[in-house]
């Protein structure tokens, strides 16, 4: 395989901050770009660290921002869109505020949308051949209870992921998806404390036990913790790769459930 080229959304933390390390590692060229300027001083230096300067550059690129857009559209050249950043809201979707959804999908959905389009517009008036990847999510295939709000999201990106492969074909431009379990990176924990920024027992209908229930349901248990280095290896070898599946649910066991999950949703009543 050839290196890379790669620009990576969201890189401040988490798995793609390990992957950012993984992929330099094996001798690729990365732009790591962070949403704010003190993320960029905190990842330039434990790049600095590990003696990859030479291989990571650490920028700020905030996806809501149209200037930090425009200014990495024209100034980088890259061979892989790693669309990345993501953040989460949750709780009822019956009572959800709805300026926190709107908020969400414009930075899971719209956003990254936005950042696509322009570098395929890029690529296709160069001649140039890329390949694009969404971080999805296992919630980007079922929807489990108080989760609506972020999951929407990922079945949304889905949506235009799957389009986009069709689409995007004639102009030799790739697209995968990479739906990760729940891995302990913090993400998950931060996304399930949200809900009760707005949750009031006093005004919802909802109660803030119930709700703290099913978060622990799902991420209260070896399943909902697992140790995020094998998403973070298996991030290092699919987004760089020519060839591979257009969806990589990792670990297997998420990917089993996920198929029960759909197959059984055909029988579902009311």
């Amino acid at each position: 395989m050839a290196t890379k080229r790669i620009l990576v959304t969201g890189a401040g933390s988490g798995f793609a901050e390990g992957a950012v390390v993984g992929m330099a590692q094996q001798g690729h060229t990365i732009i790591a770009t962070v949403e704010i300027s003190p993320q960029v001083t905190a990842l330039r230096r434990k790049i600095a660290e590990l003696g990859l300067e030479n291989k990571v550059t650490v920028e700020k690129l905030n996806i809501l921002d149209s200037y930090d857009v425009n200014a990495a559209v024209r100034d980088w050249d890259i061979d892989v869109l790693w669309s990345h950043a993501g953040i989460g809201e949750s709780g009822p979707s019956s009572e959800v505020p709805l300026d926190r959804v709107r908020h969400n999908f414009e930075v899971n959905v719209f956003a990254p949308l936005d950042l696509v389009q322009k570098f395929v517009k890029k690529w296709i008036n160069q001649g140039h051949a890329g390949k694009i990847v969404f971080t999805s999510s296992m919630g980007g295939l079922f929807t489990p209870s108080w989760f609506g709000p972020y999951v929407s999201t990922k079945h949304a990106l889905e949506s235009f992921a799957e389009a986009l492969r069709d689409e995007l074909k004639p102009f030799g431009i790739k697209v995968q998806t990479i739906n990760p379990g729940a891995y302990l990176t913090g993400f998950n924990e931060t996304l399930a404390e949200n809900a009760f920024k707005w949750l009031d027992d006093e005004r919802n209908f909802n109660k803030r036990a119930d709700v703290q229930a099913g978060f622990d349901a799902l991420l209260g248990n070896d399943d909902g913790r697992l140790d995020p280095q094998e998403m973070i290896d298996a991030m290092i070898r699919i987004v760089p790769s020519d060839t591979g599946k257009f969806r990589n649910v990792v670990p297997a066991f998420v990917e089993r459930m996920l198929k029960e999950s759909q197959a059984a949703a055909w029988d579902v009543e009311i």
